[in-house]
């Protein structure tokens, strides 16, 4: 089995892996020319996008500047949008569903490192993979951590680190990242707090 099969499924791999290192610098590249296009050129940006990333959909925008690791694990459902600084180290599967939004300097990261000073100085990493939901909204500078699914409809709020899953139709925050409360039909009703539609 490769390392590249073991990064993918889960199992411990070495990173230094001369194909795994030629993969990251095809990444780093595209993400380099994709931060270097002038923003007007919206199908240039697309067009290398979807060359970049496992599966896109029709719409999606992801705004500049924008960092991965290998790229070919990322899939994006329809309607989705990242603000400024998103960055997936996608050394697992990171899976986004439909209609969700992520504020400025979302991070998510699916690769991790032995607890053991001795096995992680050997260079042994692993990863595991990310899962989110339909119609979820990431708030600015959260940290999305290895083997995370955020449940459809949630609300994941500002500055959260989000360690365990999430379930759906709730809003979640904190550090480590808790559920607040439930999303219930009484919240059609108001855009911010108690700010009435």
């Amino acid at each position: 089995m490769t390392e590249k099969e073991k990064m993918i499924i889960g199992l411990p791999y070495m990173a230094s892996d001369r194909v795994l290192q030629k993969a990251r610098l095809v990444a780093q590249r595209a993400c380099f020319r994709y931060n270097q296009i002038d923003p007007k050129h919206h199908k240039e940006r697309k067009a290398l996008i979807r060359g970049l990333f496992n599966s896109t959909e029709a719409l999606f925008c992801v705004e500049q500047p924008f960092y991965c690791d290998y790229g070919f694990n990322i899939t994006i459902g329809n309607n989705f949008f990242s603000n400024y600084h998103l960055t997936i180290l996608d050394c697992a599967p990171v899976t986004i569903g439909e209609n969700v939004m992520f504020g400025p300097n979302v991070a998510i990261y699916t690769a991790g490192h032995p607890i053991h000073y001795e096995t992680r100085n050997t260079g042994l990493e692993y990863a595991l993979p990310v899962n989110i939901g339909n119609n979820v909204w990431i708030g600015g500078n959260t940290v999305i951590n290895p083997n995370v699914n955020i449940g459809e409809n949630s609300i994941i709020g500002s500055g959260s680190v989000v360690t365990k899953d999430i379930p759906p139709n709730v809003i979640a925050v904190g550090n480590p990242c808790k559920v607040l409360r439930e999303i219930t039909e009484d919240d059609k009703r108001y855009y911010y707090k108690n700010r009435l539609i």
